[in-house]
């Protein structure tokens, strides 16, 4: 902002004032806010979008590096393409102060969305130009429309050949109606465009060079937060880090107003009441914090200064205190045991092994990770049971350990049963498989045997569209079986739906484990004898320990093969005796997978550089006694 001599700007941030001063001369200017949520599917193009609104915002100093994707900022979220953590951007367009919230998509992060959806007035629903409103989608607006957020609708990728903007915005709309949304709600303003091409539109036959179409429409639809006066109110809705000063509590001002070194109370969920004092205020500005003298109600804020506190608390009065309706989240659906490293191998590779470090990354985990549950496993001090909600949230949380550097094990995901009634009840998912027309039959196969009801199936184009109703436990495993099937053409996607009674047992894996006798190297030799008794899962050289898994058997009984055994080498030549041997590669199971494949007398062995599969027993004949019992 300007470049005269004399001129210094304070931003105070929220609706209140702006106080600019000239030479002396001090004039205070109101400010508008608007506060959005974006709501899309993965790899619909969200955070693209993002980095386009911030470069409007001219937030990146001209020749930055703005590589883009600035809100997918960690490593598993940029690799995944998904959005795990829901991240605060703001930007200023024509004196309108836009605070953009990302939520993430997937179901198994409900509890961030539903935190960081009170924070909003209202929505942006991106949806892909050809693919149109998907399953994950719908589980967040559900959500927004239920608080009653005004959405605009943004139909993106226009650019890409055989898209159909005009059928997509039926289905939205379609979408919408069976989500009971309001007159006022189905009145959507409508915008086409090309994040990644930046530009926007209000038809998308008429392409144009800049967004400013969708900005323009935001401050016009979107209603300015309503400033309520009175006691100050805050609910703490997120949680951010800092090394330097801690913990920092982020909300939205519901009531009053906010100030630097003011004495509030804290209402925690549980009823108690605690009296401290606010260091520091901040707002948003761009990507980062900027310090505030006064957060006026309607704004989104940070606070430094505060102890103890967790989300779901209010920041309000020091004299009279009222606090607001905490947040409600979805309970976990699946759960996990989580166990110190005991393998032969332990140590290795890991920075953090023993049960502290563990124990402590658990509870640090939960101060941030709403949905989780972490209770001691029986009167164990080394093995815990982590809940939260389905597998993809649980496995995040293994790999952002396992690249911290620590090394832990991990048993088979188990789904958490409900009585309702008097009647044994488990969560059944809503399942979509969109799948080329040829291959559709052996998708219905397998849902079904795995206890699925179909519910629809629409054709578009030469592509299927098949939707189920499936237990939770039926979901465990389906993946790799499902793009086996279709040579890698399925496209499959699940939330949770509700609980329903216990519908009978699965079939899970059929096939036994291989599993190595003696703790070695791995030779080619042996390899190469064993290759007709089933597939393996480790290359010749890698060393393994007695009890691993090491491959699958192609009969349904466990085998016990010795690959540590080297040829015997001698002086007699003999023809034939010296053929090359031949191995087909590994099979390489992604940490989803391992956990989804294992059975119930195995454990995943997570450690910063591999991931094996083992027997919870390692000894042979232990396991022989234990089976017998």
């Amino acid at each position: 902002m300007g470049n005269g001599i004399g001129f210094h700007a304070v931003v105070a941030g929220g609706r209140g004032w702006n106080e600019i001063v000239f030479r002396g001369n001090t004039r205070k200017i109101m400010q508008d806010i608007r506060n959005i949520a974006i709501i899309a599917h993965v790899d619909h193009g969200k955070t693209t979008l993002v980095d386009k609104m911030m470069l409007a915002g001219k937030l990146f100093r001209d020749g930055q590096n703005n590589s883009g994707q600035v809100l997918d900022a960690n490593d598993l979220e940029r690799e995944r393409g998904i959005t795990i953590l829901s991240k605060n951007v703001s930007i200023n367009w024509k004196g309108t102060k836009i605070n953009i919230i990302d939520t993430p998509g997937h179901s198994d992060f409900g509890g961030e969305v539903e935190r960081v959806l009170n924070m909003a007035d209202g929505c942006i629903l991106l949806v892909d130009a050809f693919e149109g409103p998907m399953p994950q989608t719908r589980f967040v607006l559900q959500k927004a429309l239920e608080i009653g957020l005004k959405p605009i609708v943004v139909v993106n990728k226009v650019d890409k050949p055989n898209c159909r903007p005009e059928e997509v915005y039926e289905m939205v709309f379609d979408l919408m109606f069976s989500l009971d949304a309001t007159e006022e709600q189905l009145d959507f303003p409508v915008v086409y465009g090309s994040a990644k091409n930046g530009w926007m539109s209000e038809d998308y036959n008429s392409p144009t060079d800049n967004i400013d179409y969708l900005l323009d429409k935001i401050v016009e639809v979107i209603p300015a937060p309503t400033v309520l006066e009175g006691t100050p109110q805050m609910l703490i809705t997120s949680l951010d880090y800092s090394n330097y000063t801690g913990r920092i509590a982020v909300g939205r001002v519901h009531r009053g107003s906010l100030k630097e070194g003011m004495n509030v109370t804290i209402a925690h969920r549980d009823g108690s009441m605690e009296k401290t004092r606010i260091k520091e205020v901040h707002v948003f500005e761009g990507m980062s914090h900027a310090k505030a003298a006064e957060v006026q109600s309607g704004d989104i804020c940070a606070i430094i200064g505060l102890e103890k506190f967790e989300i779901g608390d209010t920041i309000c009065d020091f004299e009279n205190p009222e606090p607001m309706e905490p947040i409600a989240i979805d309970e976990p659906t699946m759960s996990m045991l989580f166990t110190i490293n005991d393998s032969p191998f332990f140590g290795k590779e890991g920075k953090f092994v023993t049960s502290r470090h563990i124990n402590d990354r658990l509870e640090k985990e939960l101060e941030k990770n709403l949905a989780l549950r972490v209770e001691p496993f029986g009167d164990s001090t080394d093995k815990w049971i982590v809940s939260g909600r389905g597998v993809l949230h649980l496995s995040v949380l293994i790999e952002t350990m396992r690249r911290e550097g620590y090394e832990l094990q991990v048993g088979q995901p188990t789904v958490i049963y409900k009585e309702i009634d008097g009647v044994r009840c488990e969560p059944i998912e809503e399942l979509t498989i969109n799948v080329p027309e040829e291959f559709s039959s052996k998708m219905i196969d397998m849902v079904t045997r795995r206890k699925g009801e179909m519910t629809s199936m629409e054709a578009q184009g030469d592509r299927v569209n098949i939707e189920f109703d499936i237990p939770s436990r039926g979901i465990m495993g389906l993946r790799t079986n499902v793009l086996t099937a279709s040579q890698g053409e399925a496209i499959m996607a699940h939330r949770f739906k509700k609980y329903e009674p216990y519908k009978g047992d699965i079939l899970r894996r059929t096939n036994g484990s291989m599993i190595a006798l003696e703790t070695g190297n791995a030779f080619a030799y042996s390899i190469d004898k064993l290759q007709d008794r089933g597939k393996f899962f480790i290359d010749p050289g890698e060393d393994v320990y007695y009890g691993q898994v090491v491959g699958e058997h192609v009969h349904d009984n466990d085998l016990v093969i010795n690959v540590t055994k080297a040829k015997q080498l001698t002086n007699v030549r003999a023809s034939g005796s010296d053929d090359k041997a031949r191995i087909i590669p590994k099979t390489v199971l992604s940490l989803e997978e391992c956990l989804e494949y294992i059975k119930a007398d195995e454990l995943v062995e997570v450690t910063p550089k591999s991931m094996r599969i083992r027997k919870t027993i390692l000894d042979h004949n232990e396991r022989k006694k234990a089976n017998k019992d």
